[in-house]
Formats: structure tokens, C-alpha cells, sequence
């Protein structure tokens, strides 16, 4: 019989070794070689299909060179999850046979967006196993949520054998399990949650799902960094990786692609947290904007693009004098160096002085945006928090600073100009750029092309 091997992994990249080093040779990182002992036979699992084992079985190995202009490629059938915001994250719905993850902060509502999901899914199989919480405590949440789904069974198991033994007999078309931290396998001798089980459990996920063609929706959690807990192999080994953010003090709850095999990683979802679960925001734009901003000095409107979203978000700058000599700089929901850029772009190329100043700058409603497209709104905040002049409220911007003071053209300005048309917008300045093909008339709304951030303080406060 085979002995049991040790071998050394590194918890970042997935680089493994026969002896430990101080630095990964792959990403060349310090101290992320941790040691991980592998099993040499795995125990098979019921069937004799061996579940937990990493190589392919001969007949799995055994196949056909193919051309690839002779392979047969069509739509992927997809499983309607019932949530419209879910299914355009996913690419339009759920894949059979996918692996796909969910991270996010504790508290952030994980396990609820999947839970009131699932009671969606009348008529599907569904098995919910939770390593966690208590077959009571899910159903004192799911009475809160909605209507009881007939065909959902609740698992509390942490051994992977026997919830695959599960698996084997109820034949489910989905498996939600909660948290993959919390699954553990007798074939790596170590505690739940460590880089081997964590790694072994979701390969050994990863093999099944494919293999029966069921699809697996894992939970995890974070870790203070804010990455995924777990080594970073996970990721690369599921086929859809899902973040869910936001704060708890805020509303709205952000659903991000970080990584999809079956669809774009641009696409964005969009929750408000609610008494009752969380409740899809279809319309974002008219949840974000604020009534009581006419006559208030530091604000402005600027239409962002997420994926192919748009919707309009409300920029807050305020600006006042440094009480400690060293000016402050902090940002929610932007990037901070950006803002320094902008700064010093203001200071240099249109003469106002903000280095003895601090800036504080804020995105509405607890978003992070990274749409470069809301530079020019950055600015006008700021320009109209330090003099203390309001900016009108019928007006919205779209457009990119360049270091020379310029303003850069932004993608897909027609269907920024029509969301702020929608929402009652009287004026959108844009970047002259833009105008080349553009039909003012077609629109309601009026253009006020710009080439540079002069041009547009001229236009915003005379």
C-alpha cells in the first residue's frame, strides 16, 4: 500500500513543491509555501466512481483528436434562477454542471440572497447543506422570505462523503453548499477550513459536478484583505466566481463577476436589503439620486456605466481648510490616487490651490465605481464645494480628465445621454469628442460638448 506524501503548496498561486522554500518560484511571494499532506488512494466513494480523486480514470483519459472547425459549439442551456439580477451576473442563468462561488463580508447577506433564490425554483430537486446553521434556524429565515419550496431539502452535514452519499440518492438539479469552509474529507488529515481541505473538497466538488452534470453553488467567506479565504487555487478551479458587496450600514447590496467561463465578468447586480430579504433594484438610477440636492454646494450628477448598465450617481465633495497643517485626502467608493490626480490636474491646468485643503469625496448610496467617465463630476464637486457654489440641478456630466486638462471621450455616450433624458435631465456635458456622429435633435435633452475642464467650470458656474 502507498504511503501518504507531504507536499508544500503555495496558498496564493497553487504552486506545489516536495520541500518547503521561503519563496514561491511561480509568484515569488514570501511565506505562502504551506505544508498539505495528500492521501495516496482515496477511499471511492458509493458506485466504485472514485469522487475525491484528482486524476481522470482511464476511460476519461481515453479520447479523440479533433479539428477544431469540426466541433460542434451551440448556446449553453441555462437554468432560470427566477432573479433577473442574478441571471445577468451569471450570463443568463445558471449553467448545469458549473461550479460557482459566492463570497462576501459575514453579515453581507450571502446566505440570504441564496436561500430566498432557491424558493424561487418551484420546480426543481434542490439540496441545501449548511455547515453552519441549524435546519430551525433556515427555516425561521425562509418563512421570513417568502413561500416554502416542495422540492428543497435541507442537509446539516460537514462530511463530504456523506453528503455525496446524499447527493447519489436524491439526484438533485442543484447542491447549495454553506460554507465551503466548513466541508472537511477524511482523505487530508487536517481541520476544516485549512488550505488542503478546502482545496481538496472543492476539486473533488469540481470532478462530481461535472461528471453528473449537476450544478454546485458554494458559499465563502473572505478574508481581512478582503480576498476569498482559502488558497487561491479555489478560484481557478470553479467555473464562476460571484462577489457580494456592500455595507452594512447602507441599503444596497452590489453582485460582481469576477470571473465567469460561461459569460462576461462586466456585468453588475444590484439589491437594496430589505425586512423581508433583498428586494432587485431594476431602475438603480432613481434610487440613487436624492430630491433635496437643489442649493446644496458639492454636488454633482454624473452618468456611470457598469457593464452594460447606466444609471446615474450622485459624486459629494467637501472641501475646507486644513486644521492640522497636513492636508487630508479620503475617499468612499473612489480611488483615492485618482482623486490625487484630479487634484493636482485642477492645480496645475486650471489654477485653483487645494493643497492646503482637505478633500473628502463620497459616492451616494455606498457604490464603488471605477468608470473613468465620472472624472468630470469628481471635479465639479469639488470646484463647487470649495467656492461654495451650487451646481444646478437639472444638469449631469459624463467624461474623462486627461493630465493635460483635457476631456477625454467615454464609451457608449448614447446610452448615458438616454438615461439622463429618462430621468429628467435638461442638460448632459460630454466631451466634444462624443459629438462626432451624435444627432442633437433626436434627443430631449441638451448637449454641451466640452474639450477641456475650463470650458466645463465656465459652463457650470458662469
Amino acid at each position: 500500500m502507498a504511503k501518504d506524501k507531504t507536499v508544500y503548496v503555495c496558498d496564493y498561486c497553487g504552486q506545489e513543491s516536495v520541500k518547503w522554500m521561503g519563496k514561491c518560484p511561480a509568484c515569488n511571494r514570501w511565506g505562502t509555501m504551506k505544508e498539505m499532506k495528500v492521501q495516496a488512494s482515496p477511499i471511492p466513494s458509493k458506485g466504485g466512481v472514485n469522487r475525491l480523486s484528482l486524476t481522470p480514470s482511464p476511460l476519461e483519459r481515453a479520447g479523440e483528436r479533433l479539428l477544431l472547425h469540426d466541433i460542434e459549439a451551440g448556446a449553453e442551456p441555462r437554468m432560470d434562477m427566477g432573479d433577473e439580477e442574478l441571471n445577468r451576473v451569471l450570463g443568463g442563468g445558471l449553467v448545469p454542471g458549473s461550479l460557482v462561488l459566492l463570497g462576501g463580508e459575514p453579515g453581507i447577506g450571502k446566505s440570504t440572497l441564496t436561500l430566498q433564490t432557491v424558493l424561487r425554483l418551484q420546480d426543481r430537486r434542490i439540496l441545501y447543506i449548511s455547515g453552519e446553521e441549524s435546519a430551525r434556524q433556515i427555516k425561521l429565515r425562509a418563512d421570513r422570505l417568502g413561500p416554502t419550496n416542495e422540492g428543497l431539502y435541507v442537509l446539516c452535514e460537514t462530511s463530504l462523503e456523506k453528503i455525496f452519499q446524499h447527493i447519489e440518492e436524491m439526484q438533485p438539479d442543484l447542491v447549495v453548499i454553506d460554507s465551503i469552509q466548513t466541508i472537511q474529507t477524511e482523505t487530508v488529515e487536517s481541520s476544516a477550513g485549512s488550505l488542503a481541505q478546502i482545496r481538496e473538497c472543492a476539486a473533488a466538488l469540481l470532478r462530481y459536478a461535472k461528471s453528473g452534470g449537476v450544478s454546485i453553488l458554494l458559499i465563502g467567506h473572505i478574508n481581512k484583505e478582503g480576498s476569498l479565504a482559502g488558497p487561491k487555487v479555489l478560484e481557478h478551479i470553479v467555473d464562476v466566481v460571484l462577489q457580494f458587496e456592500g455595507d452594512q450600514h447602507h441599503l444596497y447590496r452590489i453582485l460582481r463577476s469576477i470571473k465567469n467561463r460561461f459569460g462576461s465578468t462586466s456585468e453588475l447586480g444590484i439589491y437594496e436589503m430589505c425586512h423581508d430579504g433583498l428586494r432587485q433594484v431594476s431602475n438603480p438610477s432613481e434610487l440613487l439620486l436624492t430630491d433635496n440636492r437643489e442649493g446644496l454646494s458639492g454636488v454633482a450628477i454624473s452618468c456611470s456605466i457598469e457593464g452594460v448598465r447606466p444609471f446615474l450617481i450622485e459624486t459629494q465633495a467637501l472641501v475646507s481648510t486644513a486644521a492640522y497643517g497636513t492636508a487630508q485626502r479620503s475617499t468612499t467608493g473612489f480611488d483615492g490616487r485618482r482623486l490625487n490626480m484630479l487634484l493636482a490636474v485642477l492645480e496645475k491646468r486650471v489654477g485653483f490651490k487645494l493643497a492646503q485643503k482637505d478633500v473628502f469625496l463620497n459616492i451616494a448610496g455606498g457604490l464603488r465605481v471605477t468608470d473613468p467617465a465620472i472624472d468630470l463630476s469628481v471635479v465639479a464637486a469639488v470646484l463647487s464645494s470649495n467656492g461654495d457654489m451650487p451646481i444646478e440641478g437639472d444638469v449631469c456630466m459624463a467624461g474623462e480628465v486627461g493630465l493635460s486638462g483635457e476631456i477625454r471621450p467615454v464609451s457608449r455616450i448614447e446610452q448615458r445621454i438616454t438615461e439622463a433624458q429618462k430621468l429628467g435631465f435638461r442638460r448632459i456635458l460630454i466631451p466634444s469628442h462624443n459629438m462626432k456622429g451624435l444627432n442633437p435633435k433626436k434627443y430631449d435633452i441638451e448637449l454641451v460638448p466640452v474639450r477641456r475642464v475650463v470650458e466645463a467650470v465656465r459652463e457650470l458656474f458662469g
